[in-house]
């Protein structure tokens, strides 16, 4: 149970310290000293660092400021959740069929599509039949357009903890070329056809790839020469995510 806190270092501490997340991979993680981390626990997250920080974790960003409302998007924050006393409301069922309202808008999913060309060529596609209804509020206010949009599955391990085996995350593919890259932000990779999701770094010589479970997924730097060759490109930047938590 998360307890009224008093700052945002002490409910960074709360959120982090039961899901393993050692000071020292948060350090490394945000690119601080260990005492740096230790002053945010004692005194807060600095106000320049709290969206970051919220973003990187899945934390949300307004019970990470001031704790307000649930740390997780799981919690009933969002005010379309509620009723007008104040109780959360019914939730209503959708599918496929069921009709977009004038504030919502179909996300297409990416996967990977086998080629005739060969055995084991693959290619990243837009799928015909997934796909994931948001609203255009909440793509607007991350600055994100609905036809620059996309979701993509995650799959694996490497970036355990922040993403999951299944996760979905959505992908901003207006943001897909090197001048776009932000060090250390997430991004849907193509790798010869292949779907990744990594931390990205750009480089004097290339681009470096990171997974959060470095123990099993060691850094990936490749040159120029190398992203030519392999055929790696940024599909976009991972704006958001979504998993349910596997036992």
């Amino acid at each position: 149970m998360f307890m009224n806190i008093e700052h945002s270092g002490e409910r960074l501490r709360q959120f982090t310290a039961p899901r393993g997340l050692t000071p020292t991979w948060l350090a490394e993680t945000f690119g601080v000293s260990t005492q740096s981390l230790n002053n945010w626990f004692m005194r807060g997250v600095p106000k320049k660092d709290l969206y970051r920080v919220s973003q990187k974790l899945g934390i949300r960003f307004e019970w990470l400021e001031s704790g307000d409302g649930s740390p997780t998007m799981e919690g009933p924050v969002d005010a379309r959740d509620r009723d007008e006393s104040g109780s959360l409301s019914d939730i209503d069922a959708w599918d496929d069929d069921t009709p977009l309202r004038p504030d919502e808008v179909w996300l297409p999913f990416l996967e990977e599509v086998e080629l005739a060309a060969g055995p084991g060529t693959f290619a990243v596609e837009e799928s015909h039949t997934a796909r994931l209804r948001f609203f255009k509020q909440d793509l607007r206010r991350n600055g994100v357009q609905a036809d620059k949009a996309k979701c993509v599955s995650v799959s694996g391990n490497s970036m355990i903890p922040v993403l999951r085996d299944g996760a979905t995350v959505g992908v901003n593919v207006g943001k897909n070329s090197l001048k776009d890259v932000v060090d250390g932000e997430m991004y849907a990779i193509n790798h010869n056809g292949q779907l990744r999701v990594k931390q990205v770094y750009r480089l004097p010589t290339g681009l470096r790839l990171r997974s959060y479970n470095r123990d099993e997924h060691p850094d990936e730097d490749y040159t120029f020469t190398e992203i030519q060759e392999q055929q790696i490109s940024i599909i976009g930047h991972v704006f958001w995510w979504a998993m349910f938590s596997r036992y």
